[in-house]
């Protein structure tokens, strides 16, 4: 168990009940994103929140399915300390049926779980910060957003952004589609901070092979971004060996075990909460990048809901100043709009629990 861990162990939480919310939305990246909103209510009228951001909409629909016929069978009420709850959760079953992929399995518990911290901590009437003997910071973020999601890919949506901000950063998902032109013209706005290459992701729409050549073109047109999720290979090695200290770790990182495995020790890494699944794992994993001063910044997954909050949260107790791929819902729109905040997120004036505001 972390020292962070333990700054929240043993936080009192009482439990009634629970509801869940469902949240759809089109997004940027060209599908209709659905998450579901899990609140779990004390006998004092306080209401932790957090939200499942599993992929498959097939997951959330069988969830809302047997909430409403009664067939759930979560029994969540009781008083814990907030690590017996975490604990109890290891034996619960969260999925009336088995979910469409392994890791909702995670995204799943990390709902369940980060509710019950902001619950916990509301209760105790303190904030995620303050709990952690830490301090809330503006948070710096970044846009992320594909350029492939109708026809050839260009960088028409990225000038459409810079009208509104000519200061906005973004990350972005290099495809095989994209010519040395298209790099170029990025690479001569001076805003892309992350290229995110997703060599992980297997039986997604967004999978890309471990291509050297690509590799080679966009870490030589990028030459100071951040290089997220690229496969070392037997092919790949060469091109990735004097590039290590930009590269950077999203997809494989869920514990303190699978940073220990990556292929080099890294200089970068991405923290997405819902993939750890449990709070002790997300904080035995920053507090361990953090005494091995990795740079760190914050990853989402899409949240429609309060699981933003949350990530803005840890990113401004931990890596305010990181190309945070947070940015607010607000950029999930599928056209660039004027109505967006601008970058830095400014920290709350009066936090309470795992959010940013006290509603």
């Amino acid at each position: 168990m972390s020292d962070l861990y333990d700054r929240i162990a043993d936080l009192p939480l009482a439990v009634e009940g629970f509801d869940l919310d469902r949240h759809e939305m089109d997004t940027s990246a060209g599908f209709t994103r659905v998450t579901t909103v899990v609140e779990l209510r004390g006998p004092d009228g306080a209401v932790g929140r957090g939200e499942d951001v599993a992929y498959d909409t097939e997951d959330h629909d069988r969830l809302r399915d047997a909430h409403e016929a009664g067939d759930l069978g979560w029994e969540f009420a009781g008083e814990y300390a907030f690590d017996e709850f975490s604990t109890a959760l290891d034996d619960a079953e969260l999925f009336p049926e088995p979910p469409e992929r392994a890791v909702s399995r995670h995204y799943r518990r990390w709902a369940v779980e980060s509710a019950a911290l902001d619950l916990a901590l509301r209760q105790a009437d303190t904030a995620f910060a303050e709990a952690l003997d830490r301090s809330y910071d503006p948070v710096r973020f970044v846009v992320s957003t594909r350029l492939d999601t109708e026809g050839e890919p260009s960088a028409e949506r990225i000038h459409e952004w810079l009208d509104v901000d000519p200061e906005m950063e973004f990350k972005l998902d290099p495809t095989d589609a994209w010519t040395t032109e298209l790099m170029d013209e990025l690479a001569a706005t001076d805003r892309v901070r992350i290229l995110d290459l997703k060599s992980y992701y297997e039986g997604t729409e967004v999978d890309t092979d471990a291509d050297p050549e690509r590799y080679r073109q966009v870490a030589d047109a990028f030459p100071d971004a951040v290089l997220e999720d690229a496969k070392f290979t037997d092919e790949t090695r060469d091109v990735l060996g004097p590039v290590a200290d930009r590269l950077s770790w999203d997809y494989p990182v869920v514990d303190v075990a699978s940073v220990e495995a990556l292929p080099v020790e890294p200089e970068w890494l991405n923290i997405k909460p819902s993939r750890f699944g449990t709070v002790a794992d997300l904080l035995e994993t920053i507090e361990y990048c953090l005494e091995r001063d990795i740079s760190l910044y914050g990853g989402g997954q899409y949240e429609l809901g309060v699981g933003r909050e949350h990530l803005h949260a840890v990113a401004s107790a931990f890596y305010p100043d990181g190309p945070n791929d947070i940015a607010p819902s607000a950029y999930h729109s599928p056209e660039p709009h004027a109505d967006v905040p601008a970058s830095p997120l400014a920290e709350p004036e009066d936090p309470v629990g795992l959010r940013w505001s006290r509603e």
